[in-house]
């Protein structure tokens, strides 16, 4: 091939690395194999799958327009990196199906090289100290030393995984040549040239197309483990906004409970009672979101407990929830804070008491609740701009509602000294499979006295 052709086919093979590679990063089922350290069979069959099938197309176009599409083979390099980068099972039949094409051409010299790269291969995954070190390959020499001198430094090595890579790399492609020089039907022989910094170059294409590919698929990788890590850090800055609301509520149900156990027996063991089943959903319940439904039943245990030990007279609670609301996903424990606060700020220190207003209502795509009360008030400056400053339970719900629904969610407080407050919740709709049963909803649209 002339020397020109030569040069265009090497940066066409550059050029279907990295498409090819791109491609194959953008699908979500090939991300998630790729970031599986561990792989069943059945995943390893389908990692190699993904990998070799699109190659072995670009095999198919170098017999289909032999001058033009030489580029498009990629098999020396896919297998090589099937097998670093699944096993050698993966890389010798990887190998297989990429000689397929070759073999329909009688070119039976094909196939056993590609095995023996993709067993090689393998090989070299079984070996070596740390499967980081297969992702940060470089096919720059310059680089590649700098960083064996750098490992080899503070304590001197006589094994370094990456400078034997790219050995294996250039063994294998001349190999591959000398193959093709003593065979009478030639199979590999289609870019080569006598000119030594062509030959170089022709090396150094097949060590970048493995660099380029490892690069882009090692970006991938990163990509998931930061969003890996972003979900474990999310779950963990939810579990401590949760746990920091349980025992603030439970310290207090507990010392409404101890008052009881002398004076009304009775009356304490059921508040235990209720208690129990709070304490027995608290336990049991992981999920960051339940039905609108499941959390006023926890409600209406929390309240029961509060009517008792406010006295009937002093604690009037209304629910007002439509009957489309109670299936949607609200964040769980959202309410119970709101009502909470509302009873130790609102109405504790009204001498005549007063009532809460629970209310739902859908406003298009979004789901309003509300809880009102008839208490004291608060002074403007404890509004809207700063939830916290009515105490850790209304700044628990607005950081749980910025954390899990971001800017979709707001919360607004509306106070008047003397008359009370309003905190209104907008949430996005998330429904939940199922329907809310008609008994429930007659429950909840009685007045509760």
């Amino acid at each position: 091939m002339e020397q020109r052709l030569i040069l265009i086919n090497l940066l066409i093979k550059l050029g279907v690395a990295a498409a090819a590679a791109s491609a194959l990063g953008r699908s979500v089922e090939f991300k998630s194999l790729l970031f599986r350290e561990q792989r069943t069979l059945k995943q390893t069959i389908y990692l190699m799958l993904w990998i070799a099938v699109p190659m072995t197309l670009g095999v198919w176009a170098r017999f289909s327009a032999p001058r033009s599409f030489v580029g498009g083979d990629l098999s020396l390099e896919t297998t090589i990196l099937l097998g670093v980068i699944v096993g050698r099972l993966a890389g010798a039949i990887g190998g297989t199906m990429l000689a397929i094409p070759a073999l329909f051409y009688g070119q039976w010299a094909v196939l056993p090289f590609n095995v023996l790269c993709g067993v090689v291969a393998g090989q070299l995954r079984r070996i070596v100290p740390d499967r980081e070190e297969i992702w940060s390959f470089s096919p720059f020499i310059d680089l590649s030393i700098y960083r064996w001198i750098r490992r080899n430094l503070p304590t001197p090595r006589l094994f370094d995984w990456q400078t034997m890579f790219f050995l294996t790399i250039m063994v294998l492609r001349l190999v591959q040549t000398q193959i093709d020089l003593h065979l009478s039907n030639p199979s590999f022989l289609w870019l080569e040239s006598p000119k030594l910094w062509v030959k170089v170059l022709i090396y150094a294409t097949s060590a970048t197309v493995i660099g380029i590919e490892l690069k882009i698929w090692n970006s991938v990788r990163i990509q998931i483990k930061l969003e890996e890590q972003e979900r474990l850090l999310l779950n963990a800055r939810m579990e401590a906004l949760q746990n920091q609301i349980n025992p603030h509520f439970l310290f207090n149900t507990l010392n409404s409970v101890s008052s009881l156990v002398r004076i009304d027996p009775d009356t304490a063991r059921e508040m235990i009672s209720k208690l129990a089943n709070i304490l027995r959903r608290l336990l049991n319940n992981t999920d960051a979101f339940v039905p609108l439904g499941d959390e006023l039943e926890f409600i209406d245990n929390y309240l029961d407990i509060e009517v008792v030990r406010f006295g009937r007279d002093k604690l009037r609670v209304v629910e007002e929830m439509e009957e489309s609301t109670l299936a949607v996903m609200v964040p769980s424990m959202l309410i119970q804070p709101l009502v909470e606060n509302s009873i130790k700020h609102g109405l504790s220190s009204k001498i005549t008491g007063g009532s809460i207003f629970l209310r739902s209502r859908m406003d298009g795509a979004k789901l309003i609740i509300e809880v009102e009360d008839d208490g004291v008030g608060m002074a403007p400056a404890k509004s809207a701009e700063r939830p916290g400053s009515t105490g850790i339970g209304m700044a628990n719900v607005s950081e749980r509602l910025k954390v899990l629904n971001g800017e979709a969610a707001s919360l607004a407080i509306h106070s008047n000294p003397g008359k009370g407050t309003l905190v209104r919740i907008t949430l996005p709709v998330l429904e939940s499979e199922g329907s809310i049963p008609d008994e429930l909803y007659a429950e909840r649209s009685s007045t509760r006295r």
